[in-house]
């Protein structure tokens, strides 16, 4: 007989990623983030389940922490400078099975205690699919006729929402520093570049990259939605793939990076560099 061991494979889309979870975009969130400001007391996600199957999701709420490179790690217990939303936010369903098409609202709900010191708190609203009763998640990966250990992959998309609660005035300032274009030929032209962050709150917005040549006209090279600096961090380092038209080269111009608020949020530049390229 055959052992079999099962290896879960969780996919967390994050509120600094793409608007969706990528997976077939079987998991739909909308908004995907909640801000918590003055005296809101209340917000709702739609929860979508775009995929072909029932799916069944557990929700819950986490702590987690932005490394300088923008990727997510759990944090169990807050460093000094860090504050969690957690211990402050309520939420409903914590459960909830759709069918093909369907949508849930999840509430959440916020309680300040009332000597809650100034400041950004921060907390991620988790949404974990949970494995089928029947199976349909899983992929049997034992070849006919083999012996030994099989495997079972099962394919569970997960994603996560950051929940923000603004106490008292915050207020955050942004720059663009270290841009510098890596144009190997082995690979598509990278324009590197760090976010430095100052103030009492996170910063988010989407980032658009264009050329102007001498003489020309801009031309865009990338356009990338959804970037944060969260606190306590001050500094994240980017890589931004550019696409750069046939018969364009990246030289003899000017290469130009702009920071903007998502247009819902008013669409101001929060911050803007220039790369000259000889």
């Amino acid at each position: 007989m055959y052992r079999f061991k099962s290896v879960f494979l969780s996919i967390v889309a994050l509120a600094a990623a793409l608007p969706y979870a990528p997976a077939r975009a079987e998991l739909m969130l909308h908004p995907t983030r909640l801000v918590f400001e003055k005296n809101q007391r209340a917000a709702q996600i739609e929860l979508i389940n775009n995929g072909t199957q029932p799916a069944t999701y557990r929700i819950s709420v986490v702590n987690r922490r932005m490394t300088e490179g923008g990727q997510f790690e759990a944090a169990d217990t807050p460093n000094p400078d860090e504050r969690f939303a957690d211990a402050m936010l309520r939420f409903s369903p914590r459960q909830v099975t759709l069918q093909p098409g369907t949508a849930q609202t999840v509430r959440v709900m916020l309680r300040k205690p009332a000597d809650l010191a100034d400041g950004e708190y921060r907390s991620h609203l988790q949404f974990e699919k949970l494995p089928d009763a029947d199976g349909a998640d899983s992929i049997n990966r034992q070849a006919p006729g083999a012996s030994g250990i099989g495997v079972v992959l099962n394919a569970l998309v997960g994603a996560s929402v950051p929940v923000i609660v603004r106490q008292g005035t915050t207020s955050a300032q942004v720059s663009l520093a270290g841009l510098a274009l890596d144009a190997a030929a082995s690979k598509e032209p990278t324009l590197q570049l760090r976010f430095e962050r100052a103030g009492s709150s996170s910063v988010y917005g989407d980032v658009a990259v264009s050329f102007t040549p001498q003489g020309g006209q801009p031309q865009t090279l990338a356009q990338v939605g959804g970037i944060a600096v969260y606190t306590p961090n001050r500094t994240r380092q980017a890589a931004l793939p550019l696409q750069v038209p046939v018969g364009v080269r990246l030289a003899h111009g000017q290469l130009t990076v702009v920071y903007r608020e998502r247009v819902d949020a008013g669409g101001a530049v929060l911050a803007q560099a220039h790369l000259d390229l000889p």
